[in-house]
């Protein structure tokens, strides 16, 4: 099914959802990337598909079809499969219709929910016995994958994306008397503050650990000067989206991902 690109939310500035289109591609550069004539085209093997898919910034010059060849080749040579990333500022603009005409079917419905003002968040209240505690990026790709359940080479692909990423990260796991009950992580760059990784082990699900380590999140990196913040998720993850809303995200703009 072919899904229209939304417009962006005219709640929001567009400038700074254009800023946040960019802090998103800066935080999830992997060192596997080129660029193909106006295509930003990233080949890392872990499980993000934004470090591993194509995000077409650019006009360029060459036709859709020989810049797509060009990317098959890399694709195939790094033994990935292809993936486009279609968002509201995809070009060119019909890139979409092309690559569905040419087959290219449609993946990840997903949004990127953002939040203009950080004054109203709250620190939050922990129960008793939860603790909060800043962990090493290395470390924290092994909670995460583990918790996902993701293979060893994509737990290192993360850590390694995020060791030599081009803006810093900022880990956290949320913990009862020594149990891993959460984890996430968050991105800065200048007034923006990106929020990624935010898990909850399954069987410790509906406590609010997701809402309170938000909070965490978006409250000390408000106290290092973030103004606002955007954060990633799929349209039909409803439980995380609900806690998203609740801390005052809303919906920015969609982006969907095509493969063949």
């Amino acid at each position: 099914m072919q899904l229209p690109v939304p417009d962006l939310n005219p709640r929001f500035d567009s400038h700074l959802l254009s800023r946040v289109e960019d802090a998103g591609l800066n935080a999830s550069a992997p060192p596997q990337q080129r660029w193909v004539d106006g295509w930003l085209v990233r080949f890392c093997a872990g499980k993000a598909k934004r470090a591993r898919c194509i995000n077409a910034v650019a006009d360029g010059r060459l036709s859709v079809a020989a810049r797509l060849a060009q990317c098959e080749q890399l694709y195939a040579e790094v033994r990935l499969p292809l993936v486009v990333r279609i968002t509201p500022f995809t070009r060119p603009a019909h890139l979409d219709d092309t690559l569905a005409e040419m087959g290219l079917r449609t993946i990840d419905d997903t949004r990127v929910m953002v939040l203009d003002r950080l004054d109203d968040i709250a620190a939050p209240e922990w129960p008793a016995g939860w603790s909060i505690h800043n962990i090493g990026l290395d470390p924290f790709a092994q909670r995460v994958g583990v918790l996902r359940g993701s293979p060893l080479s994509q737990r290192q692909a993360h850590a390694e994306r995020l060791l030599h990423s081009p803006v810093p990260f900022t880990a956290f796991e949320l913990r009862e008397q020594g149990e891993v009950l959460a984890c996430g992580q968050y991105a800065m760059e200048g007034d923006l503050v990106g929020l990624y990784d935010v898990f909850t082990a399954p069987a410790l699900r509906g406590r609010g650990c997701a809402r309170r380590l938000c909070q965490h999140l978006l409250v000390h990196a408000r106290s290092r000067g973030a103004r606002h913040a955007y954060l990633q998720v799929e349209v039909d993850n409803l439980p995380a989206r609900a806690v998203y809303h609740q801390l005052g995200f809303d919906d920015g703009y969609a982006y969907h991902y095509r493969m063949r």
